[in-house]
């Protein structure tokens, strides 16, 4: 049981209760966190986790509503600190594989939502996530054709999907070798292949 103050204010205990989830998720399968888990790990009492919380499925969709806010604020920083439309990508990239390794747990808990039966709200957040993060690679890809870095021929659809799947591929691969630190050695390569498999020929 962690030692944490037992008096915080109600969105400080809320962001504490977050951050358990996506500890947890880090150690176990998501599908098996409990909410005796998340009370233990935060050294509370369940009553007083639910003072906060009504149900679980509270719990997780709070956690995904941190999850999509954290992961799209981080992206759209890296991209608007770029030179242009392929630096951005490269820096969305490397934005998205850095909070994967710092947030192992993130990738488990999204995977697992997207598996859940039914129509559930957690699960519709990770859809609307992935649909916002695709406008956004989206509209990088065309302001790439645009500005003649990319191939002019481009899928913009087909490549936005390939790049998602990309960092999936990475994620996957390092949970099964349990090893999720690692990603960020592989992640610069993998990009390069992507990158020349979009550019304009030179």
């Amino acid at each position: 049981m962690n030692e944490r103050p037992q008096y915080l204010p109600a969105e400080e205990r809320r962001a504490a209760t977050v951050q358990a989830v996506v500890d947890l998720a880090a150690e176990q399968n998501p599908a098996e966190i409990t909410t005796t888990a998340i009370a233990d790990r935060m050294g509370l009492t369940q009553g007083a986790l639910f003072r906060h919380f009504r149900t679980k499925d509270a719990i997780l969709e709070a956690t995904m509503s941190w999850v999509s806010e954290r992961l799209l604020l981080s992206v759209d920083k890296a991209a608007a600190g770029a030179a242009s439309p392929v630096a951005a990508l490269e820096a969305m990239f490397m934005t998205h594989i850095d909070f994967v390794a710092k947030h192992p747990g993130v990738p488990r808990m999204l995977f697992g939502e997207l598996q859940r039966a039914g129509n559930t709200l957690p699960k519709r957040m990770v859809q609307t996530l992935i649909r916002q993060y695709d406008q956004r690679l989206r509209r990088l890809m065309e302001a790439g054709k645009a500005q003649g870095e990319l191939d002019a021929e481009l899928d913009v659809e087909a490549a936005a999907v390939l790049f998602i799947g990309t960092i999936q591929g990475l994620v996957m691969q390092s949970l099964l070798a349990g090893k999720v630190s690692q990603i960020r050695r592989a992640a610069p390569a993998v990009f390069a292949i992507y990158r020349r498999g979009i550019e304009a020929a030179s």
